[in-house]
């Protein structure tokens, strides 16, 4: 069977879509993560909070890393899988290897930032010590045009703004 097809990856990809949601709504990047535990249940959960926290750590990746390691009682999530709806940018790439994450599903590739395979490829490179078992392009259309219609009503906001601050 082709690993792309695993009706359980769909399930938790389309379950970080809607964290992913909530983020965006409230005016984060619309990223969402789901770490799902070795039992096959969801563990813990993440959305960008850069902007609510004023953290610059607050990424999807990092907020569910950090709460599947107090739920497992250990950094090591070496039977854990991470799903996040957008390739992991260089930071969160490094905490998925340090905390030894079994499997990484992601959503849409990030040209400009991506580092587990589209810019770097952090997880087969020398400084790499774990074997990260990566799947790519999990509900990939869906995850991009969420990040894209993000951007772009942003964008138009801040042209609005530009041309009356009273808007």
């Amino acid at each position: 069977m082709d690993p792309l097809s695993y009706p359980d990856h769909q399930q938790w990809m389309d379950k970080a879509i809607v964290l992913a949601a909530q983020a965006g709504a409230v005016g984060e990047v619309p990223v969402g993560a789901i770490v799902v535990g070795p039992a096959g249940n969801c563990i813990a959960e993440g959305e960008n909070r850069r902007e609510r926290e004023g953290d610059p750590t607050a990424h999807a990746e990092i907020l569910a890393l950090r709460a599947a390691s107090q739920v497992m009682h250990s950094w090591r999530l070496n039977d854990c899988t991470l799903y996040v709806t957008l390739e992991p940018c260089p930071m969160c790439a490094g905490a998925i290897i340090q905390a030894r994450v079994g499997l990484l599903v992601y959503g849409a590739s990030d040209p400009k930032t991506g580092a587990v395979r589209t810019v770097l490829n952090l997880p087969d490179s020398p400084c790499s010590f774990h074997k990260l078992n990566v799947i790519p392009g999990i509900q990939e259309p869906l995850c991009r045009q969420q990040l894209q219609s993000w951007f772009l009503q942003r964008r138009r906001q801040q042209k609005i703004q530009k041309l009356d601050p009273n808007a």
